[in-house]
């Protein structure tokens, strides 16, 4: 089943994991939105920058540290996603509480690990 993905911290860099998992959950059949330090594109997949209106987000995958996802914690509650998954280095525990007082789902995870054990 698809779900439509943001990757919060897209790099155009192809060593970076969010290019990495970008590429991934696109061969996963999932639909892809990206937002990054400058817009850009990563194949077919534009880089957005800033907070763009998304809908119907169903899973943001982060790749940005704490201290720059401050910036974005009312962003990512506004668009209600069914889950947020933590790749490592990116934990935090600030914004873990305030989505799980959302009733937004958490993994600490990898996608990359995700998907490729089939539990995306």
């Amino acid at each position: 089943m698809s779900k439509r993905t943001l990757v919060l911290g897209a790099s155009t860099n192809p060593v970076r994991y969010s290019n990495r998992a970008i590429h991934r959950l696109q061969a996963a059949a999932h639909e892809v939105e990206a937002i990054g330090g400058r817009a850009d594109q990563v194949g077919a997949i534009p880089i957005q920058i800033g907070t763009p209106n998304l809908e119907g987000i169903d899973t943001i995958t982060l790749y940005l540290n704490p201290q720059r996802q401050k910036s974005y914690y009312d962003y990512i509650l506004s668009l209600k996603p069914k889950r947020v998954i933590f790749n490592p280095g990116t934990e935090n525990a600030e914004l873990v509480k305030l989505l799980k007082e959302a009733n937004i789902e958490v993994e600490i995870a990898c996608t990359l690990v995700m998907l490729a054990t089939g539990e995306y």
